[in-house]
């Protein structure tokens, strides 16, 4: 059979790279002729995917739990791999910077929508029951989570709101370390009675502590805000990039915590003394973003918005108020 032009001409265009590399066409041909055609389950590894799955009790609806926060987890897995591309963009431009953060966007609209499986997919009682056997483990440890917040925005904008204007805008790498001391989600895992570090904490800070104040100083000047003020103000203006930012920091920051929290309230609801007598840290002060006043951009929001920050969302989802 005689081969077709285009066939020729690809396999002449494939030598010419080869050669250029100084390697051999001829042998790589042979690897075509000796490898067997690619399968969708190898190419996604699928067997060994779906077998991740290890419940530590007999309890049905612990895989719906652990499922759920590994496809979380894979999401955040595509979050970073856009902010990596964005730092590593040299000569940003407005189209490309809105592009990826409209994906970051995306991805959390996914998991923001998705997240009534575990609010409403899982048996209460049965998540009770399973729940006990995974202390000290909790989605407080993900690593990836707090990973897409350095690179969201300055680290003061991270630090606990109550010692946040003690520090500068622009930072050193001495004074993120400093900073790291006064993280907000240290509130999360701190036992409400005594003011102690849960073993939740402690386990968390002895696997990411370091890992989280290398990528901090790593994205100093490549995080969201630092990239959007170095752009131009022409730039800074476009409502598009504007709007992209404003939804990221809406869904990060006050639409998949207070999806969690809606979840706290419906499995988990006790009075503050009851976490108190147990030991317990205080989610309920925790979780809504009303309280951490945590932002991003807050140069995008008004006075008002700020002020109000979270409070809506409260009302008229967890608690079903016009």
């Amino acid at each position: 059979m005689e081969l077709k032009p285009e066939i020729i001409e690809r396999i002449k265009l494939l030598d010419e790279k080869y050669q250029a590399m100084g390697q051999d066409l001829s042998s790589y041909l042979d690897g075509l002729l000796y490898t067997d055609y690619l399968t969708y389950w190898d190419y996604i590894h699928l067997d060994t995917l779906l077998s991740l799955q290890n419940p530590r009790t007999n309890i049905p609806d612990e895989k719906i739990f652990i499922m759920y926060h590994q496809v979380t987890e894979l999401y955040f897995k595509l979050c970073l791999h856009e902010y990596n591309q964005i730092a590593e963009k040299e000569n940003i431009d407005v189209k490309f910077f809105t592009a990826r953060i409209s994906r970051i966007n995306r991805y959390f609209d996914a998991l923001i929508s998705s997240f009534d499986i575990m609010v409403d997919g899982m048996d209460p009682q049965q998540f009770l029951k399973f729940r006990m056997s995974l202390l000290p483990a909790s989605g407080f440890q993900s690593g990836q989570y707090r990973m897409i917040e350095i690179c969201s925005t300055t680290f003061k904008n991270l630090v606990a709101k109550d010692v946040r204007d003690k520090f500068k805008e622009e930072t050193t790498d001495e004074e993120i370390e400093k900073m790291y001391e006064h993280i907000y989600w240290k509130a999360g895992a701190t036992e409400l009675a005594t003011g102690k570090k849960t073993l939740t904490l402690i386990q968390f800070e002895e696997k990411y502590q370091q890992q989280f104040i290398f990528l901090a100083k790593k994205f100093k000047k490549t995080n969201l805000l630092s990239i959007y003020k170095s752009l131009s103000k022409e730039d800074q203006e476009n409502e598009q990039l504007k709007l992209a930012l404003r939804q990221m920091d809406v869904n990060v920051n006050i639409n998949w915590p207070l999806s969690h929290y809606k979840s706290a309230v419906r499995y988990l609801q006790k009075d503050p003394e009851d976490i108190a007598a147990t030991g317990g840290t205080n989610w309920q002060k925790y979780l809504p973003p009303r309280f951490q006043k945590r932002i991003f951009y807050p140069e995008l929001w008004s006075k008002e918005e700020l002020e109000e920050w979270g409070k809506a969302w409260v009302k008229s989802v967890v608690f079903n108020h016009k």
